[in-house]
């Protein structure tokens, strides 16, 4: 039963204002935008495509109202078309390709028909749009001065199970509309980006006998294997100089938690509890927040590194799974409901561990395994409801949240 348990657990898992106070501030317009096409060399249902992409990523940013009609203009034409004469702004952009087939894409920003930014892109294939979409919502965000969204630019990294025992290593922009499959054949979970550069990753193997901890370079296609334990063997959280990796490992026949240098190639066990000691992520350079159910149940917990003292940090809920940490800020996963004939719901919430305030994030579904952006600016996560399986993003300082469906299988376990 046990065992049965650490394994729900660990596929469970698997900033000026407060942002756990929800302010609810008057009805506030947002400026509009319009987005108009000046593209020449391709055909009408890629240019829609990438427009529907702009839009979506112009939503994102939560900074306007996007006007949604696709609308033709040549590039140098001096004033917008006349369905936009009343909009704040407008974003013309044209495609072309050059001489190689790599896509080019000019972008300007106007205001009252004054030209505020200008910017043009480039990369070496059509299929890959997605990620100048996101390059210029990138900098749209910083031309008007907001927090950064750097998030739009990484890429997510997921394991997708397809069958029983049978999953694949997905590497995709954080919409999902691209998608590599780069780990195919077995059983392979819970990956984890490696670096901040996103050039290699890890992920755990159960296609053996022991559950083996992998380690890939993108760049070179090379695997190699660098620790395995019985039981369990998962890479939870990666410290931001690639160094340390905390992991779950059941050396004693239950799992707690182990911290292991990736020079030394030595580990040193961080938990002794004789329970569930699962899911570790780092706060800080020394401190770590965890899953473990020495209450009887499951919770969040934090201790320093190499101390034996652990603190608990969440009061509300008695049934949280997964978490995650940015400076002060916790989010995690609570089952709301106790229904043993129906599923159940789990939301996500944030709390603070400078304040008593608790924020709900979410509100249908079983929505799990929440990250961080590096920046703390939003929350990816898990969210399966209705037998449909999407990844969420989380605009805390917005309050919006969004989501990308998956278009089969379903998601276990994902990293950004």
């Amino acid at each position: 039963m046990k065992f049965f348990l650490t394994l729900l657990m660990a596929f469970s898992l698997s900033y000026g204002a407060d942002a756990t106070i929800e302010v609810i501030k008057k009805v506030e317009a947002l400026p509009s935008m319009a987005i108009e096409d000046a593209s020449k060399d391709y055909d009408d249902t890629f240019k829609l495509r990438f427009f529907k992409m702009l839009v979506a990523d112009m939503n994102v940013l939560s900074l306007f109202n996007v006007d949604r009609h696709h609308r033709l203009v040549d590039f140098d034409d001096s004033s917008v078309v006349v369905e936009n004469k009343d909009m704040a702004y407008v974003l013309r952009y044209k495609m072309f390709e050059d001489d190689n087939g790599a896509l080019n894409i000019n972008t300007k920003l106007l205001q009252n028909d004054e030209v505020k930014f200008v910017k043009n892109y480039k990369v070496s294939r059509k299929d890959i749009y997605m990620f100048i979409s996101h390059a210029i919502a990138y900098d749209i965000n910083e031309f008007m001065g907001e927090p950064s969204v750097a998030w739009m630019k990484r890429k997510v990294i997921f394991s997708r199970v397809v069958a029983p025992r049978k999953s694949e290593i997905i590497i995709a922009d954080y919409t999902l509309t691209y998608q590599h499959s780069i780990i195919k054949g077995g059983f392979n979970i819970f990956p984890k980006w490696a670096n901040s550069a996103q050039n290699a990753f890890y992920y755990t193997s159960l296609s053996a006998k022991v559950p083996t901890l992998k380690y890939v370079n993108i760049k070179t296609g090379k695997v190699s294997s660098v620790i395995s334990s019985d039981g369990m063997m998962i890479c939870s959280d990666v410290s931001d100089d690639g160094n340390t990796l905390l992991l779950t490992m059941a050396k004693s026949g239950q799992p707690d938690i182990f911290s292991y240098n990736i020079k030394t190639k030595k580990y040193h066990r961080e938990t002794t509890y004789g329970g569930i000691d699962v899911n570790a992520q780092f706060r800080d350079r020394n401190s770590i927040v965890f899953i473990s159910n020495r209450l009887g149940y499951p919770n969040v917990f934090s201790k320093e590194l190499g101390s034996n003292e652990v603190e608990q940090m969440v009061y509300y809920g008695r049934s949280n799974s997964a978490c995650s940490a940015h400076g002060e800020y916790i989010v995690y996963k609570a089952r709301e409901t106790s229904n043993a004939f129906s599923q159940n719901t789990f939301n996500l919430h944030l709390i603070s561990t400078k304040t008593d305030f608790i924020r709900r994030l979410t509100a249908t579904g079983v929505n799990e395994f929440p990250r961080f952006s590096k920046d703390g600016d939003a929350i990816i996560f898990i969210k399966n409801y209705k037998a449909q399986s999407s990844i969420g993003i989380i605009r805390l300082n917005h309050n919006k949240n969004y989501l990308f469906p998956l278009k089969f299988g379903r998601v276990q376990a994902m990293d950004w």
